[in-house]
């Protein structure tokens, strides 16, 4: 039998609950900084009992979150196999549900590695991108975020201008075209048609504006340097080869893939994305389909509908397929946008598998 001591680590904001045991051993609480010098106590006090055990080898696992994966990175330096599990993927009860605090959740996570690891069950641990994939995601989720309050400061834009009866006159044409942005720059100008509180809003507003424009022009620029390193522009030209995929939904799809060959076939891409439909099958009930299950990147489904979109409006054999899916189902065009979601999903994956394929072969 090898020697392992294990532990479940709930992990917050200012604290780290550990639940440990070693091998099928009873279970003890240590409680630790959520900090870096917390995390190296921790460290220090498992290789410690690690060298009472007589080397066992420590094994932790935590839960994904917004706190990334600074925690693993640590316990892997120090010799630490660290294992982070997909939230979505461990299964509580109802029971489990209602009666949770953090040293349950430990012993939980406890339990669940200790039967990976003694009696062969499932570990629903996620995949833990390098340092370097993680900071190329970085950029892009930038631009994304800057593009959702570039979105915002318009709405509010127009809203206001609703809100004081202002009308743009026919010959300004549609919204944010040049002559739409001069009359609005005109309207805040002093004197009339609007009042002095309207008309400082409206000047905040198109300051914002201003200001978003020209922090994406600069996010813009960090992304066509990152897109031609070496690591990425064998991949991003090959993604960005299809239809209706852009510079920053290229670099989306390859960062929060990573690594492509991770992946065996395009229905664990669909799975990936949450593109995937749900199943309901129990007792006599057939496999019943529902909704997508929407697990993994709600920006990277957002990134692949506005392609999918772009595909549908310029790639005629592509329309024919959305329309084709429409025609079965004429009151869901959901169904049919999301099948073409996962379409060009899986056809990217294709494409840059090979890409890197070809990448890595090259040296």
């Amino acid at each position: 039998m090898k020697n392992y001591i294990f532990v479940g680590c709930d992990s917050h904001e200012e604290i780290l609950v550990n639940k440990f045991a070693h091998n099928d051993g009873p279970m003890e609480m240590k409680k630790c900084s959520a900090k870096r010098a917390g995390r190296q106590k921790m460290i220090e006090y498992f290789t410690e009992q690690s060298r009472r055990a007589g080397g066992a080898q420590v094994v932790v696992v935590y839960e994904a979150s917004a706190h990334g994966f600074i925690l693993c990175d640590q316990l892997r330096a120090a010799g630490f196999i660290c294992h982070v599990l997909a939230p979505t993927k461990i299964e509580r009860s109802s029971k489990q549900k209602r009666n949770k605090n953090d040293e349950r959740d430990a012993e939980r996570l406890l339990d669940i590695v200790r039967g990976h690891y003694l009696a062969g069950t499932k570990l629903p641990a996620v995949w833990v991108p390098d340092a370097q994939t993680r900071d190329d995601r970085e950029p892009v989720r930038a631009r994304q975020d800057l593009s959702e309050k570039l979105t915002i400061v318009k709405t509010q834009m127009q809203m206001l201008l609703k809100r004081h009866g202002l009308e743009k006159p026919e010959e300004v044409g549609n919204n944010w075209t040049k002559r739409h942005r001069q009359w609005v720059e005109a309207l805040s100008q002093e004197g009339p048609p609007i009042q002095l509180g309207m008309r400082q809003a409206l000047k905040t507003l198109l300051r914002q504006l201003q200001f978003l424009e020209q922090e994406i022009e600069q996010i813009d620029e960090a992304m066509r340097e990152l897109a031609n390193t070496a690591r990425r522009k064998p991949i991003v030209d090959a993604l960005m080869s299809e239809k209706g995929v852009g510079l920053t939904t290229a670099l989306k799809y390859a960062t929060d893939i990573g690594d492509f060959p991770r992946f065996r076939r395009g229905r664990q891409i669909g799975a990936f994305f949450g593109l995937a439909p749900s199943s309901n099958e129990s007792g006599e009930n057939n496999d019943r389909k529902g909704h997508i299950t929407r697990e993994g990147s709600p920006s990277a489904r957002q990134i692949l509908c506005q392609a999918t979109w772009s595909r549908v409006q310029h790639d005629p054999q592509e329309r024919e397929v959305y329309q084709r899916l429409v025609a079965k189902n004429p009151k869901k065009k959901k169904i049919a946008l999301v099948a073409c979601m996962r379409r060009l999903a899986v056809r990217l994956w294709h494409i840059g598998l090979e890409a890197q394929l070809r990448m890595e072969a090259a040296g």
